[in-house]
């Protein structure tokens, strides 16, 4: 090989590694796309239709939310009660319990008063589009099926204090049914990343499980604990990212570097096609949240609005 065939080979090796590297760094900065419950703003949230139309319009991730039924069985439902989401006023006429409210006592049925059998009969469907009638509450099992490789699992449990106090543990349900699945193996085809506002649930899962990653929900109070630069420091010892409301980040954009600085992803909350605020559209308000303020992810009702580029 002469000099010049060297020189010219090491150049293209140099120019293909660098590529590559190039590619990899892209990869590896990409913009996440988190669908809301599914695609919410199209099909009933946590339902199956809802499941499978965002991964039709490119999630990277479909979230669950957890809830536990009275025979243990997690399931997919946002509210710790059925009536907003399904029939069961119709189905279950009796089954409430009533909570004091600014007019009078407010009527309840708990998911955890309800067998999974029980849940399974209601229609979780109907109430958002009559289209939509038949469709039933998910398990967390059946959701991981449907979704497969498709997409990332990016579960919330949900209310984790409510289930405590009924002498319920959510978190060793959800870590057996990882391994269980194999979701905690370096070679499986599933990312997953768990979403918490509980610290000690995440505690919990960080030491169970710490090669999934973990991220911090944020609202409210629980925003004025942690939003200092020494908080967030903390919470690096025990989650991979936060997940602030997006409305904090208005307010405190500030929040998005303090969690760079310790290695902290940040993915805000919720982006809706029926309420963008200040923006003319819901993707140009996601395209200020990920490009001008620099955040890493979001969650979306809307998953055919994200932004893949700015």
């Amino acid at each position: 090989m002469t000099d010049r065939t060297r020189r010219l080979t090491i150049g293209i090796t140099l120019a293909t590694f660098l590529s590559g590297m190039s590619a990899v760094l892209t990869s590896a900065g990409a913009k996440q796309l988190v669908a809301h419950r599914g695609a919410s703003g199209y099909a009933p949230e946590h339902t199956r239709a809802a499941y499978l139309l965002a991964i039709q319009q490119g999630a990277d991730f479909v979230e669950q939310d957890l809830g536990l039924t009275k025979d243990g069985q997690l399931v997919c439902l946002h509210d710790a009660t059925l009536e907003r989401t399904t029939n069961v006023e119709e189905v279950f006429p009796d089954r409430f319990v009533e909570t004091p409210g600014p007019g009078g006592p407010v009527k309840h049925w708990l998911l955890h008063d309800f067998t999974l059998a029980e849940v399974k009969t209601l229609d979780a469907g109907g109430w958002f589009d009559a289209r939509f009638a038949g469709e039933r509450v998910l398990t967390w099992q059946e959701a991981i099926d449907l979704i497969g490789n498709r997409a990332g699992l990016y579960p919330e449990l949900k209310s984790p204090e409510v289930y405590r106090g009924r002498g319920l543990e959510m978190e060793p349900l959800v870590v057996e049914s990882i391994r269980r699945n194999g979701l905690d193996r370096p070679t499986r085809q599933t990312p997953v990343i768990f979403q918490s506002f509980d610290e000690s649930s995440l505690r919990q899962l960080a030491r169970d499980l710490p090669n999934i990653p973990r991220v911090f929900l944020m609202e409210g109070s629980l925003a004025q604990s942690w939003g200092t630069p020494d908080r967030v420091k903390e919470a690096a010892g025990f989650v991979t990212g936060l997940g602030p409301a997006k409305q904090i980040l208005e307010h405190r954009p500030e929040l998005v570097q303090w969690a760079h600085a310790n290695h902290l992803t940040v993915t805000p909350y919720t982006f809706r096609a029926a309420d963008h605020g200040r923006f003319a559209t819901v993707r140009d308000e996601m395209k200020f949240f990920l490009y001008e303020l620099g955040v890493d992810s979001l969650f979306t009702d809307n998953p055919d609005e994200f932004p893949r580029l700015p």
